[in-house]
């Protein structure tokens, strides 16, 4: 049985439509790999001009406040200007983080990426994917390609380092040895992200109607036998962490649109000492973390470099003069120090671990959506969700769900 969560337990994170950790740049719709149950038509539109891109970014600067601008697609690293528009989107005031599956990725390009101002990666990794050259058959066997991404990011130097890893039923039991392998490399992979996969069949239950016409959702997105047939939700994943991480508690959450106490973003940071969990940061810690950060940059907080999440000590010091949960991982640390004078020279990293629960159908047809979406991108000059984008492309506006009748 999953664990029961209460989201009132929680920080709710303050991003919000115009204020956001978070947005969502696409500059094109190519890709070197094809993910099962992936929602975007590969090579529908191809690649954005500079010049569009720009625009795009223009929209953003002028309806919604970021930390950190997301270039995904299709795969951005197979955009031929990559470089040009890390550096644009440096310019223009954000942290730019390269989503990407990591296969045009060398350390010549990322010395060109970093000099351009780029902040991080996002790496998707899973079992999804069809990789040349990667014999996988299960989410442990690919954790050595994931630390060589992370290595070649920590030999380059000040980048931060994020796997995406999409769940499926099939792929669940395998949580347990992501979340100790994330922790054995705390030093250099600073997110770990679970990302639940939606399967089309789970909405046989309903029609779908665009502007009052009834469509075949089929040919917009695909089927696989990859995803199974449960419907997976943040307890679920929960429940499988805590059989290798008992003290996992999660401190920050964004609510659905219909349900304001489903969990669509689950944020929990853990304190990570010589190689062991010392504790999971309060919600007090991250409320603190947010406000201060907004009050002195204007912007709410999402990336932070690896010098930053290397000062678990003294994070954990500070807050914990005020925050009894953060003075109890701080007495462990300094346990371990008076135990081991070495451990003094050591650092104590706060490592994320995220889960994302995409969207589900509400038995009237509302489809709840994550609140505030950090991934929004753009379309037409307007913002709209990036997980729904291919229904914008297909039919100029969003999919409306209707119960069948019995």
């Amino acid at each position: 049985m999953p664990d029961q969560l209460n989201h009132l337990d929680y920080y709710r994170l303050p991003w919000n439509y115009s204020d956001n950790g978070i947005s969502w740049l696409e500059p094109t719709t190519d890709c070197n790999l094809r993910c099962e149950g992936c929602y975007r038509h590969l090579h529908r539109n191809g690649h954005k001009s500079l010049k569009d891109v720009r625009a795009d970014l223009e929209v953003f600067k002028n309806l919604r406040k970021s930390d950190c601008m997301s270039i995904a697609g299709g795969d951005p690293l197979v955009y031929p200007k990559i470089v040009e528009l890390v550096k644009m989107v440096k310019d223009m005031g954000w942290k730019p983080i390269i989503n990407t599956n990591g296969l045009a990725l060398n350390e010549s390009l990322l010395k060109e990426l970093k000099q351009a101002g780029v902040f991080g990666f996002t790496f998707h990794i899973d079992t999804s994917q069809k990789r040349p050259k990667v014999h996988a058959d299960s989410e442990k066997e690919l954790n050595e390609l994931r630390l060589y991404y992370a290595r070649m990011l920590a030999r380059v130097g000040d980048i931060a380092c994020s796997f995406n890893a999409t769940i499926s039923e099939k792929t669940l039991h395998e949580i347990p040895d992501m979340t100790q392998w994330a922790e054995k490399h705390a030093d250099i992979v600073h997110t770990m992200v679970f990302i639940l996969y939606r399967s089309p069949s789970l909405s046989e239950n309903f029609d779908f109607y665009v502007k009052g016409k009834k469509i075949d959702l089929d040919g917009t997105y695909k089927e696989t036998n990859w995803g199974g047939d449960k419907t997976l939700m943040a307890p679920d994943i929960v429940a499988k962490i805590r059989e290798v991480d008992p003290m996992y508690t999660p401190c920050a959450y964004l609510n659905g649109t219909a349900n304001p106490d489903s969990l669509k973003w689950l944020l929990a940071n853990r304190v990570v000492f010589n190689g062991k969990t010392m504790g999971y940061v309060s919600p007090k810690f991250m409320e603190l973390v947010q406000t201060l950060t907004h009050l002195f940059t204007g912007k709410y907080l999402a990336y932070t470099r690896p010098r930053g999440v290397s000062m678990g000590k003294l994070a954990s010091f500070l807050t914990g003069l005020v925050d009894r949960k953060m003075r109890r991982i701080f007495i462990r640390i300094f346990s371990r120090m008076l135990i081991n004078p070495r451990n003094i020279f050591r650092a104590a990293y706060i490592q994320s671990l995220m889960i994302i629960q995409p969207v589900n159908f509400e038995s009237d047809g509302r489809q709840d959506m994550c609140d505030s979406c950090p991934d929004i991108t753009v379309h037409n000059g307007k913002l709209v969700w990036s997980c729904r984008l291919e229904e914008m492309n297909t039919y100029g506006a969003f999919v409306q769900c209707v119960p069948k009748r019995e």
